[in-house]
């Protein structure tokens, strides 16, 4: 069993998918492990510590080379992988309802596609979830590029020379970005208040000590889909919030919005009109720039001002921490593959909950019931 481990590609990608840990468990299940050089640099991971935890180096041809598992971050390019094994299984993010091509790729050239954001949100799956521990990490470096950016000083000051008040911070969205965002946030020691279309947030938000946000007066809507995950609301829903949210955030010197919906685009929360009414000098970090945004003008990568507003996010944020990104997702990769490892066969053998849900290709065709059509 030979496990294989390319450097990333993707533009603005630093992380890896093997740490030395990682790698160290995987070569005391019984694998072979081979890293292409410098895999690791741009995640601080030198290319000796890889050879000091057991794992071969060298190019990428030799790398994938007859090998049975290739670990990435984000899916390679099927025409990087000649020469794996037939029906050599790829774990990486796939981005599989955006993606299609890239999928349909996978299943001609004989590969299968394992795509880890269709992890399910089980209890026995948590360790594995990708999205939850690069979400993790996302809230918190939203806050902290948003303080850098915001012109003054998140905590209240008391000084000789007066008092400096403190920052206002709305988070909207609560899942595990929104929850780091306002631990973050509170931790900085700003004001915070946070929103989310499902009514069971409400509990967490107080938790953190933030104040919840919520639409009252539209009844029998929980906007709790399958898995965990939000579902888009009513027309009805998104009026009443889209009131609430322009009366609150004319108020707030920092947003940060979270919102995702898997295979859709990014929901709209805040309009050109409502970022005209905040604050000259407040900026709002919209973490689903990259998939169309919640802000309206948002564009990855770039500083927008409008109305004298910044408007921010990254197309890429857990690139941003790319040795604690890379770390966790190295952990993640590893639950998997290990959770279903069988000795005699020396390899892993996928049960059908997990196998069916994360598996998008298999015997040279789409299985993915979720993509069917």
């Amino acid at each position: 069993m030979k496990i294989a481990v390319l450097k990333e590609t993707a533009a603005g990608e630093r992380r890896v998918a093997a740490t030395p840990e990682t790698l160290k468990k995987f070569i005391g299940l019984g694998a072979d492990v081979a890293v292409e050089s410098g895999a690791g640099l741009s995640a601080s991971v030198a290319d000796s510590a890889f050879a000091d935890a057991g794992a071969t180096l060298g190019t990428a041809a030799a790398v994938v080379k007859d090998a049975d598992i290739v670990l990435a971050v984000q899916a390679p390019d099927p025409s990087a992988l000649a020469g794996v094994r037939a029906g050599a299984w790829v774990a990486a993010l796939f981005d599989p309802f955006a993606q299609g091509e890239r999928v349909r790729a996978y299943a001609d050239a004989g590969l299968e596609a394992l795509s880890m954001e269709l992890m399910p949100r089980i209890t026995r799956a948590q360790s594995m979830d990708v999205l939850s521990s690069q979400s993790n990490l996302s809230g918190y470096k939203a806050v902290l590029a948003a303080a850098n950016t915001y012109g003054r000083a998140f905590p209240m000051m008391m000084t000789a020379a007066g008092t400096v008040s403190a920052a206002r911070v709305f988070v909207m969205g609560v899942g595990v970005a929104g929850l780091q965002a306002i631990a973050t946030a509170k931790r900085l020691g700003a004001q915070v208040s946070a929103t989310d279309v499902r009514s069971a947030t409400k509990e967490q938000i107080q938790s953190l000590g933030a104040k919840p946000i919520f639409v009252e007066s539209v009844a029998g809507i929980e906007g709790e889909g399958s898995g965990g995950y939000a579902t888009e609301m009513s027309e009805e829903y998104q009026k009443a919030q889209a009131e609430l949210v322009s009366a609150h955030i004319a108020k707030q010197d920092i947003v940060i919005t979270t919102a995702l919906i898997p295979g859709r685009a990014a929901p709209r929360l805040i309009t050109d009109t409502q970022v005209a009414s905040m604050r000259p000098g407040s900026v709002i970090f919209d973490l689903a720039a990259a998939q169309g945004g919640n802000v309206e003008g948002s564009v990855a990568d770039q500083l927008v001002e409008r109305h004298g507003v910044t408007i921010m996010g990254y197309a890429n944020t857990p690139s941003h921490l790319a040795a604690d990104a890379s770390a966790l997702f190295a952990r993640n990769l590893f639950n998997f593959l290990s959770a279903f490892w069988d000795k005699e066969q020396g390899r892993p053998v996928l049960d059908e909950e997990i196998g069916s849900a994360v598996r998008l290709t298999q015997g040279g065709k789409v299985v993915n019931e979720r993509l069917a059509g």
